[in-house]
């Protein structure tokens, strides 16, 4: 029996790759373009094929690093940003490539995963950004359950209190929240200097 480890993403990583709609790269791009220097290495977490986002950041000059563990939109975005680092696996569980960044983003990923696992990452997250380093992540401001329409799985979003409390005790400041064309909750947060 082999085992998911992304949360569900490989199953439907064709239909994901066909509806994948273009909802809120144009705030990405802004934030990135006005919070980080020209030419970060930006780590993507949850990355799937690289399209939209990682694609246009690519574009304005930023280097992507992605980390996915969907083989199929691994592969994709392989094919998608060929010059662009890319590692297949459970970003709860990676080393992020053993280095740090000065930007992170994780769009549409954190609420896949459990709370204990929502935890994990955000502790990873804060390990390896550099002093001062922001990292961008989506999920709904209200404490609540769904079952996400692609994969059928639950999706947690813990709420704006608890990201914030728990980004605190990471020495990570909630700097503010954003929201984009279609709705969707964005919090941005800097790691202290």
């Amino acid at each position: 029996m082999t085992i998911d480890n992304s949360c569900g993403w490989e199953a439907v990583a064709d239909q994901f790759m066909t509806v994948r709609s273009k909802i809120g790269t144009a705030l990405i791009r802004a934030w990135a373009r006005d919070s980080l220097p020209p030419s970060t290495a930006i780590l993507d977490i949850g990355c799937g094929s690289g399209v939209p986002i990682a694609q246009a950041l690519v574009s304005d000059g930023f280097s992507v690093w992605g980390i996915d563990a969907s083989p199929s939109l691994v592969s994709a975005y392989r094919r998608n940003l060929p010059h662009m680092p890319v590692a297949c696996e459970p970003a709860q569980n990676s080393a992020f490539f053993g280095r740090t960044f000065v930007g992170a983003v994780s769009i549409g990923l954190i609420f896949l995963l459990d709370a204990e696992d929502q935890r994990t990452l955000l502790d990873n997250v804060a390990r390896k950004l550099e002093p001062g380093g922001r990292f961008l992540f989506s999920a709904p401001a209200e404490v609540c359950e769904w079952s996400d329409t692609l994969t059928g799985r639950t999706s947690l979003s813990l709420g704006a209190d608890t990201y914030e409390a728990h980004l605190a005790r990471l020495d990570l400041r909630l700097a503010r929240c954003l929201s984009d064309e279609g709705g969707n909750n964005y919090y941005e947060a800097v790691k202290r200097a």
